[in-house]
């Protein structure tokens, strides 16, 4: 799942409009790194910043879709809303905690 993060739309002329970018990071990186980067972002014909948004925001999306979605073959799908529409059995611990008088009211 990568996005392009350059801008969509165009002048008549063909120049890029852009919106503006209100945030900054500064980062340390290694020289062979730096030339590795710039190598990377001249190949592709990006700026060495448009490179490294790109690079890093695909990356977080890759992360965050990682915590929020996970992939299940049919099989185990279809046991997974199985075992999710079985009727909850009753726990006696909570049972119990929720039959105790309220301490705290909610008013």
């Amino acid at each position: 799942m990568y996005h392009d993060v350059r801008p969509a739309c165009t002048t008549p002329r063909g120049r890029f409009v852009t919106t503006t970018k209100d945030a900054r990071r500064n980062l340390r990186l290694r020289a062979d790194d730096d030339e590795l980067i710039r190598q990377a972002a001249a190949q592709t014909g990006e700026t060495v910043t448009e490179f490294l948004t790109a690079s890093a925001v695909a990356r977080a999306h890759e992360v965050l879709a990682d915590q929020r979605s996970f992939v299940l073959d049919p099989d185990t799908w279809d046991e997974f809303l199985e075992l999710l529409d079985r009727p909850v059995r009753p726990d006696g611990r909570l049972v119990e905690l929720f039959a105790r008088p309220q301490r705290i009211t909610l008013d």
